[in-house]
Order: C-alpha cells, then structure tokens, then sequence
C-alpha cells in the first residue's frame, strides 16, 4: 500500500476525509477512509481498467429500468463519519445523476465491484468484503487478475456475506435480482509483468 503524502493537516480521527481529498489532489491515487484508516490504491494497471471496461459494456445494455452503472462513484461507510468506500464500478439508482452529494448510500447500492489489484495483499481483500458486508452492501463482486478467478458476495447479515458464489475467468457469472442477468467473463485477462523497465507493478 502506497505511503501517505505528507499533507497537513495530519491524519487524524475527524478530519480522515478532509485530508483524503487533499491526498487525491496532490497525487491521482484513489483514497479510501476505511476501518479508521487512509487505504489508497495506485493508478490501475491496463487489465485492471480494462477489465472494468469489459464489465460495464455488458451490464449498460441490459440495465433494469431505473438503474445505472457508474465509476468513481463513493459509497457512505457504516462507522465514523469520515469512512467511504470507493468501488471500481457500482450500480445504483439512476437518481444518482441528479444527487448533489459524492456519498451514495449504501442500501441504494444493487452491485459494486472491486478489481483486484498486482499488489493488493489476502487481508485487504478480506477486510475490503467486510467493509461492504457491514455496510449493508447487497452484493459485491471481485474479480481477481491475479489468478483469473472472481467471487460474488450476496445477502450481507451480521456484518458478513453469507453467501459467496466462486468462478473462473470463461464461466458464466450469474447476478442476482434486481440485476438478474449473466455476464460473461471470458474477456477478463491475467496480470502480466509489466514490460516497461522501472516501473512497479500494480
């Protein structure tokens, strides 16, 4: 995980977001408040944000009247004040285009979906699923170029999904209602090494 700028005022209970935003300016990276902590995620590899891409040209088409599909959309955390989660892609109501606020509720939220990414360690991922399934996410999936898997995560109760669906890269990936389409994820593509010298993987 990338370290924090150093940014005043400094990181501190109560001014998380504050500083957050400030952090997204100076340097491109995505930040995140969760658990009480900065989480920022480096600029996405081409697989990361195609994979993305990939997704949301099947899911636009086939929209549920109402809904829509967004990026760079945040999600209110349950918790302090200051936590956000902000997902690769989200589905929520299509009243989202008309809302002054940058904060979605999390009860609106149909899908979000995280890309993993190169450097992203098990218990990010883990804590990342929790994070959601406290919110009250209603479905959550990962997809996950590292090993060309993805997993959907339904019906949050007690602070965690209890129902975790697993698949490979090339099966279908059914999603649940309101949605209630498959998607195909054969386009989906595995991390490589990156082919430009000096430059860290992501």
């Amino acid at each position: 995980m990338p370290s924090v700028p150093r940014i005043h005022p400094k990181p501190r209970p109560g001014n998380l977001r504050e500083v957050a935003e400030r952090i997204e300016e100076a340097t491109g990276l995505r930040v995140q408040v969760l658990g009480g902590k900065l989480v920022m995620s480096p600029t996405p590899r081409g697989k990361h944000a195609g994979a993305i891409r990939y997704l949301r040209h099947q899911l636009e088409p086939v929209m549920p009247d109402g809904l829509g599909v967004y990026e760079v959309s945040s999600v209110m955390m349950p918790g302090e004040r200051d936590e956000y989660a902000t997902p690769d892609l989200v589905v929520l109501p299509e009243e989202w285009d008309d809302d002054d606020d940058w904060l979605a509720d999390p009860e609106d939220v149909a899908l979000a979906v995280e890309v993993i990414s190169q450097s992203e360690k098990s218990r990010e991922i883990r804590d990342k699923a929790d994070w959601y399934a406290v919110a009250g996410v209603a479905a959550l999936l990962v997809i996950d170029p590292r090993n060309g898997t993805w997993a959907l995560h339904t019906h949050p109760d007690n602070g965690a999904y209890q129902d975790v669906l697993p698949g490979k890269f090339g099966e279908p990936l059914p999603l649940p209602l309101p949605l209630g389409f498959e998607v195909a994820t054969d386009g989906f593509r595995l991390y490589g090494d990156s082919p430009r010298a000096g430059r860290s993987s992501r």
